[in-house]
């Protein structure tokens, strides 16, 4: 069947083919999005290269003012984070450390897990402190070290809000009082409302929760700036929330 020669690309006796100007335009606008695509990607690259450093060190400057055995996780919210850098201050940085040392001698009580929020963060150019504009943090308190701080067995209580403390000698059996948990006044952790539970409280256990739930536990081992809000319970520990403006992360930051 006849075919015209319009819907051909015309062909030339020295074997070169002819490329219209559509063609031509077309790979153009290909090489230019490669080049883009090229572009973002090494841009997102250095930028996540910058995030990296920040968060580590802002990772040393915590590791260093806390006593962490570990250094905490950091994440660094936000893109470009370069231009964050630029402009000197970081607008969100979230933060999760385990195990922090107790700090004080009387009652020491180790934070099992500190997650914070810090926004605003800025660095020192030694990397020696980080300071942040405003801060939230949650304390977690396994009940294994808030018993071994009371010196009797702490777990959780029937109702929201409460634990049980149970208190043992030998020979004499145990007893056990429901305590409500509450913010108290210097970021310490009070004990009202106590309840026999189960058990005679016989004098000698009584002094021993007395002794254990009368005075409050200080938080001595969290950053300083930060104020404690709130405390709850759940199935395996105290959860201790904090709030704080104009905080500073350096070598013996902690609250006394």
């Amino acid at each position: 069947m006849y075919q015209s020669h319009r819907d051909e690309e015309p062909y030339y006796g020295d074997g070169s083919v002819y490329v219209s100007p559509s063609t031509r335009t077309g790979r153009r606008v290909i090489i230019a999005a490669a080049s883009l695509v090229a572009l973002l990607v090494g841009g997102v690259a250095v930028d996540r290269i910058a995030a990296a450093r920040a968060e580590s060190r802002t990772a040393k400057a915590f590791q260093d003012g806390m006593g962490t055995a570990d250094r905490p996780s950091v994440h660094v919210r936000g893109f470009p984070v370069l231009n964050q850098l630029a402009a000197g201050s970081l607008d969100h940085v979230d933060l999760t450390a385990h195990d922090i040392p107790a700090g004080g001698s009387t009652r020491p009580l180790p934070v099992t897990r500190l997650t914070v929020g810090m926004d605003g963060l800025r660095t020192s150019g030694s990397a020696d402190e980080a300071h942040a504009d405003g801060v939230t943090a949650t304390a977690f308190l396994s009940y294994a070290d808030v018993s071994s701080a009371l010196g009797v067995q702490v777990s959780q209580g029937d109702e929201s809000g409460r634990v049980d403390a149970t208190a043992s000698l030998p020979l004499v059996g145990d007893v056990t009082v429901s305590a409500a948990v509450s913010a108290a006044g210097g970021n310490r952790i009070a004990f009202t409302d106590v309840r026999a539970e189960r058990g005679e409280l016989l004098p000698l256990l009584k002094s021993l929760l007395d002794k254990a739930l009368d005075e409050p536990i200080p938080l001595q081992n969290v950053p300083e700036g930060l104020t404690l809000r709130s405390v709850t319970t759940s199935e395996d520990g105290v959860d201790a929330r904090f709030t704080g403006r104009s905080v500073t992360f350096h070598p013996d930051a902690s609250s006394a």
